[in-house]
């Protein structure tokens, strides 16, 4: 489960990231009211396998909830929380059809599985989390828009790279970096690590807070360029 809106007096409207159809909107009625058979099962973060009934509408109906996974501890811990939402933002607006993408669903269901064992690191800065930036760019790389990062991905020579241009599609040298992002060479190694490793092994990353924090921009300047938007959840982090 990505999303759940309240409708109505007790009912649900869910945004929902499935293996077999993509990005689904389904509504979940009566699940408010306290005698309600779904319970936890519809909540964000949940995994569950959903009995849906397609009617003439956009919203499918949910007939039935089996869960698979509740993730109870991310939603239980307030960084894990956060960080969680910043993961499940980042798919609904980078995952808007309903189209397929076994990989993109995988990757959903393995951040969720691994963001249960995630402490806290200090100080407590879940958008700087390395499980949440290897997300974040394995989504954008499933999405169309991997950065170019072995050479100047503007003139395409092999130069060392000062920069991140979106609009270029990777990072840049010195002769090309004019309106591009500034990112150092600890920059590039951490999303280097990012981009080579599993998500199990995020953690391993070469990383410091200079590195982490040019990711997170990286990341932010492919959203805006590709997609036109900005993460609520980031923006909160830093409120």
């Amino acid at each position: 489960m990505l999303r759940s809106i309240r409708f109505a007096e007790a009912d649900c409207v869910l945004h929902v990231y499935t293996l077999e159809r993509g990005r689904v909107g389904a509504i979940a009625k009566g699940v408010r009211k306290t005698k309600s058979r779904f319970g936890a099962r519809l909540e964000p973060f949940s995994h569950a396998d959903l009995l849906l009934h397609e009617g003439r509408g956009e919203l499918h109906t949910v007939r039935g909830a089996e869960l698979v996974r509740s993730h109870e501890r991310s939603r239980a811990d307030g960084y894990r929380l956060a960080a969680g939402h910043i993961g499940l933002e980042a798919m609904l607006r980078l995952f808007v059809e309903p189209d397929p993408n076994p990989p993109a669903f995988h990757a959903l269901t393995r951040f969720l599985d691994l963001l249960d064992e995630v402490e806290a690191r200090l100080p407590a800065q879940p958008a700087l989390d390395p499980l949440v930036l290897s997300f974040q760019l394995k989504l954008l790389w499933l999405s169309g828009y991997l950065p170019h990062l072995a050479g100047c991905a503007a003139c395409g020579e092999e130069r060392p790279l000062v920069g991140f241009s979106a609009q270029a599609g990777g990072g840049v040298c010195a002769e090309c970096r004019s309106g591009a992002l500034d990112v150092s060479p600890e920059g590039f190694e951490t999303l280097r690590g990012f981009l080579e490793r599993s998500l199990a092994e995020a953690g391993a990353a070469p990383s410091s807070v200079r590195g982490l924090r040019e990711c997170l921009g990286v990341i932010e300047a492919s959203y805006e360029y590709h997609g036109g938007f900005r993460l609520r959840t980031l923006a909160q982090t830093r409120a």
